[in-house]
């Protein structure tokens, strides 16, 4: 199956959403969206789309008078002691609409220690997770999940990894020649997502975008039954555009 991914627009600058927030966060009765411009600097049609977003997400409200006003979510993730319960809610929250959006099982992982981890996931009886028959942490080289955070190392930082777990054949499409691999990585434009068809697991696509929170690596990623692969490119796309409100969950 030839599938080849088209590039994608860039994800929303989360600096930027920072900015508004704040402020929008300085002015406790209310700000317009040109003051918001006159303030941040930002061009009035990137504006108007982080707007948006912020409060499709709850960031934000708008008030009678169009006037802009902090949302009930940034309430919440600001409320002290309970602040991890408040993000780590805001972002499963993010996640399953986002399940729901693509009709997908949804995930983020990262690169922690050394190690691939998954830390979350959205899945439903509609959108099943792939199986994981071999330790996601062994197969970076053949999942989406992996590459992706693979592109996000440096040289060093991939030999480091496969030294650690080899690239076995876990299909007949995974890639295991290591010169093959980081060719093909080294290859990824950073602004399409990365895509395993059938190369971790039989019956089973995938595609990950990654997320840039700081100086942390990690990916954003779903996975379908190798029967929906038509509807992969598009939920891809989707998954890449739809990226900023989990940046900015794990930003803030």
């Amino acid at each position: 199956m030839a599938l080849k991914p088209e590039p994608t627009a860039p994800f929303h600058s989360v600096q930027y959403a920072l900015r508004v927030l704040e402020t929008v966060s300085r002015h406790g009765s209310g700000v317009t969206d040109v003051q918001i411009a006159r303030e941040t600097g930002l061009p009035t049609a990137h504006l108007t789309s982080l707007l948006l977003m912020l409060r499709r997400e709850g960031y934000v409200e708008q008030v009678a008078d169009g006037a802009y006003v902090v949302g009930d979510s940034l309430v919440l993730i600001g409320s002290g002691s309970t602040r991890r319960e408040a993000l780590q809610a805001k972002l499963q929250q993010t996640l399953d609409h986002l399940r729901d959006t693509v009709g997908a099982a949804i995930y983020i992982s990262r690169y922690i220690d050394g190690e691939i981890k998954v830390t979350q996931i959205a899945e439903g009886p509609q959108t099943p997770r792939v199986n994981e028959w071999v330790d996601f942490r062994s197969a970076a080289h053949a999942s989406a999940i992996g590459k992706c955070l693979l592109t996000q190392l440096d040289q060093n930082g991939r030999r480091d990894h496969l030294s650690r777990h080899k690239t076995a054949r876990l299909t007949s499409k995974t890639i295991t020649n290591e010169r093959v691999l980081f060719s093909t990585l080294d290859s990824q434009p950073p602004t399409v997502p990365v895509l395993d068809l059938q190369e971790y697991a039989v019956g089973t696509v995938c595609a990950a975008v990654p997320l840039t929170a700081g100086s942390s690596v990690g990916c954003l990623a779903l996975s379908l039954p190798v029967e929906h692969a038509h509807r992969l490119r598009s939920a891809a796309d989707t998954l890449n555009r739809r990226a900023a409100p989990v940046v900015l969950s794990l930003a803030l």
